[in-house]
């Protein structure tokens, strides 16, 4: 609906409040983002509007400077511009006056429910959730902006913009939105990390000057900031007030955070690109990526609004997540159809509900020096193709998912060979090779035909219902033949493309976002996958700080969480299983082991952790989650509650040796503090070797550990002389429970039922 003449809008929902100023016909700018305000007429938006104007210091332009969901220069803004480029070096500082406002309670992903009839034109307006549209013009730079403000029901804050060329040709540098930071908002939080160790974090001071985080990979990155938060000094997983911005992109990207010598200070981002990639013709348009805004009393808040905003997608996964098995670190690349068999036997009798055939089943993938591109099944490796594989694992009543990697190319290929010029390269030269592998440019309309028909053949003529998506090297020189002109924008926007026409051509198809692990993990490409691979290391120690961070963008049910082998294959640390089935436990379960070298015990205990998992999995993957803030650094406690809170599962993951000795007590946050549960523990091991239960365990003092080492799990769920402890959901948040004594690399699981 249109609305004239008005000055605030009042978006509020899931506990936040987002108040825009849009007097004087100017773009609209936040004053109030942030915990929910409750009811406001026109009158209060105002005097909140202006009890925000900051008063007039020495030495700066002669009114207060104004600053703009995109940041103007023409208001004496002297931060980043939200806008940076020109025609022919003119209309590069814009002012833009609205010509146009609308406003609609439905956020199309996420209906909001209407309270009220539709706004009328008013000075004021207030939704419940949903969109505020603005359009603006400068026609004497000849260009035309929209800026699209979003509020889901979860609460989470969306922000894009669309700039559109009215005159001669108008070369664009840069399209970044901003949003607000209050002067509270002090300490830093996003993340970095590499190939292996995805998602780790770093803190520190937002002091004057600009903390900016690109991003120039083409793709996500394993050091992405992935979401770059700002807050209350100190603030951790209970309390603390945070504002966290994501660019929902997986090419080049910014995030960023700015304070001002004046005080001002924001975080915003959007798409990083490269020289020339973007000039707009007469009447051509640029929209931006959403840029997402979210608040949280505590980092906990701020995930769980992500959490619920995802879960509210039509697209989110509603199936229970299946038990997966991946090949790759059982096989490589010798793929031998009985052992394959054998595999999926074995799958199958411990309860696997999906058999994933990795790299290595095209022609000429006899290693990673060649064959990609070549998507046919290689003929020599498999004489009647994938099907009696497939056979086999669909009458064991499993699902069959395949790898690909549709967006590189080998130079040893028949692809490579027949069509040299579909290697994104600039200068005249290949850019230096990665994993041996150059990268295949989707944006030449041929190239991305050709990948797109192959694909949908063996999608058509086999059963899969998933496919495993790599990528599995960086965009260097990523330039289009024969001029070299940049075209990691056009890739980025083609991949996507590429899996909407697939997932439309094969309904209930399911996609994994693979990129050299944990590479491409974002709300761009989660708009069109089903779950991400969280990193191509899958020892338990490390994949407990990459579960525990990863989580803060997206709910467990997406990460992919794998049982590896007793061996680490990326660190070579040995860890026993009770460890890395916990570990994996909380998140989409799947194995990435050799069971054909698995002992009858390992398989036993697979089979007892594979159904608890099953058991539990809608807890799993609809509770909340909750993070302890450490009582040790060595002590990592987290849990998922269901949201009736009638039940939850609580994890004390214990990673290292503490410096002190027993740890005190521990707290179980997130439960009805009206209510009394039961806690008991699941998973107990021998004391006599080397554990130490707290009296609280009750009769729980011994459950015996196999010859193997392996504890069955049978005997340590629920043996009958376990009691726990009765105690308010407030009682456990503010006293706790005295933690165990533990080995380091053990996960104890408490079972809480309110009774």
């Amino acid at each position: 609906m249109r609305v004239d003449g008005v000055e605030t809008i009042h978006l509020t929902a899931g506990g936040v409040s987002v108040l825009l100023d849009l007097r004087g016909g100017l773009l609209p700018a936040i004053a109030h983002w942030g915990a929910a305000l409750g009811d406001l007429d026109a009158a209060e938006a105002g005097a909140l509007v202006l009890a925000g104007v900051p008063p007039q210091a020495n030495n700066t332009v002669d009114e207060p400077v104004r600053v703009a969901v995109l940041p103007e220069q023409r208001t004496g803004w002297l931060g980043r511009p939200g806008l940076s480029g020109s025609r022919d070096g003119t209309a590069w500082s814009p002012w833009f006056r609205v010509v146009e406002v609308r406003v609609d309670e439905s956020t199309g992903a996420e209906p909001a429910a209407a309270t009220a009839e539709a706004p009328s034109p008013s000075a004021h307006v207030t939704l419940p959730a949903g969109s505020v549209t603005v359009t603006a013009r400068d026609d004497i730079a000849e260009l035309e902006l929209t800026v699209d403000l979003r509020l889901s029901p979860a609460g989470v804050l969306r922000a894009a913009a669309t700039l559109t060329n009215l005159g001669a040709d108008y070369r664009l540098d840069e399209l970044s939105l901003a949003l607000p930071l209050p002067a509270r908002a002090r300490e830093i939080l996003d993340f970095a990390g590499r190939w292996g160790k995805e998602r780790t974090p770093q803190r520190g001071d937002l002091r004057v000057g600009t903390h900016l985080r690109e991003g120039r990979r083409g793709r996500t990155g394993a050091d992405a900031a992935t979401l770059l938060t700002v807050g209350e000094p100190g603030f951790g997983f209970a309390r603390g007030e945070v504002w966290g911005v994501h660019v929902g992109f997986s090419g080049n990207h910014r995030h960023y955070a700015e304070r001002l010598s004046t005080g001002e200070q924001v975080a915003g981002g959007g798409e990083l690109l490269l020289p020339g990639e973007i000039v707009l013709g007469s009447g051509e348009s640029y929209r931006t990526p959403w840029l997402f805004g979210v608040y949280g009393d505590g980092l906990d808040d701020q995930a769980r609004r992500l959490h619920r905003h995802l879960r509210a997608r039509p697209q989110h996964p509603r199936t229970p997540r299946p038990v997966t098995l991946n090949v790759w670190e059982a096989v490589y690349f010798d793929h031998d159809l009985s052992r394959l068999v054998d595999l999926a036997e074995r799958a199958a009798a411990i309860g696997v509900e999906r058999y994933v055939l990795d790299d290595g089943w095209f022609r000429h993938r006899r290693d990673d020096r060649a064959g990609l591109g070549d998507w046919f099944v290689d003929e020599t490796v498999w004489p009647d193709g994938l099907t009696p594989l497939i056979e086999r694992v669909r009458a064991l009543g499993m699902e069959f998912g395949l790898w690909f990697e549709p967006e590189m190319v080998n130079v040893d290929s028949d692809l490579a060979r027949a069509h040299p010029e579909w290697i994104m390269q600039t200068g005249g030269r290949l850019p230096v090779e990665s994993r041996h592998q150059q990268v295949l440019n989707l944006g030449i309309p041929e190239a991305y035909a050709y990948v797109r028909d192959r694909m949908a053949d063996i999608l058509a003529h086999n059963d899969i219902a998933y496919i495993k998506w790599d990528h599995n090297r960086d965009l260097v020189d990523a330039g289009t033949a024969p001029g070299g002109e940049p075209g990691v924008h056009a890739q980025t926007l083609a991949t996507y493309r590429l899996m909407d026409e697939l997932k439309e051509r094969f309904p209930g198809l399911e996609i994994e976002s693979c990129s050299s692990g944990g590479a491409r993990v974002d709300l761009g490409v989660i708009e069109r996958t089903d779950r991400v691979w969280v990193s191509d290391c899958i020892d338990p120690l490390e994949r407990q700080e990459m579960h525990r961070w990863t989580q803060q963008l997206l709910p467990p049910e997406l990460l992919g969480a794998h049982i590896a082998s007793g061996r680490s294959h990326t660190t070579h640390r040995s860890h026993d299983l009770a460890f890395r089935a916990a570990t994996a436990l909380i998140g989409h379960l799947g194995i990435e082991w050799d069971l054909g070298q698995a002992t009858e015990s390992e398989l036993a205990g697979l089979a007892e952790w594979i159904a608890f998992y099953r058991e539990r999995r809608d807890l799993l993957h609809g509770g909340d989650l909750v993070r302890m803030d450490d009582v040790d650094p060595t002590l990592w406690v987290s849990g998922v509650v269901a949201p009736d809170r009638t039940r939850a599962l609580y994890s004390l993951a214990y990673l290292g040796r503490s410096a002190e000795g027993p740890l005190g007590r521990i707290t179980l946050r997130g439960l009805d503090p009206d209510r009394r549960y039961r806690v008991r523990p699941l998973a107990l091991g021998d004391p006599a070797g080397g554990y130490r239960v707290p009296p609280w365990f009750a009769g729980a003092a011994t459950v015996p550990t196999g010859t193997d080492g392996v504890t069955p799990l049978s005997r340590a769920l629920a043996p009958d002389d376990v009691e726990g402890v009765v105690l308010s959901g407030r009682a456990l948040a503010t006293a706790g429970l005295a933690a165990p004594l533990s080995y380091p690399d053990r996960v104890w699981l408490l079972d809480v039922t309110a009774v």
